[in-house]
């Protein structure tokens, strides 16, 4: 499983002329099925996601991110192991 953080590069009205084109690629992505949560941090800096699959994938599609194309943010990946999950989330768990 992986975190994927972006972290705005640019002031928020370019992200936010960004935003249909990264909203659409989210929802493309929860269709997938590889991306689980997604959603912006508290203060606005970026986002947070949670994704499945394989690093090298995961990589290369947090790269096709609108944002991060068009260089209004940064991504990073950080891999984790589900051990401990609250009840009704165990198919999260390796």
């Amino acid at each position: 499983m992986f975190v994927i953080t972006l972290t705005y590069k640019v002031d928020l009205d370019v992200v936010d002329s960004h935003m249909d084109a990264h909203l659409a690629w989210i929802k493309t992505a929860l269709a997938d099925g590889w991306l689980l949560i997604a959603g912006r941090q508290v203060p606005r800096v970026g986002g947070i996601l949670i994704a499945r699959g394989i690093r090298e994938d995961i990589e290369a599609k947090a790269a096709t991110d609108p944002f991060v194309i068009n260089g209004a943010a940064d991504f990073t990946v950080t891999e984790f192991l589900p051990r401990f999950v609250a009840a009704g989330l165990e198919s999260l768990q390796p």
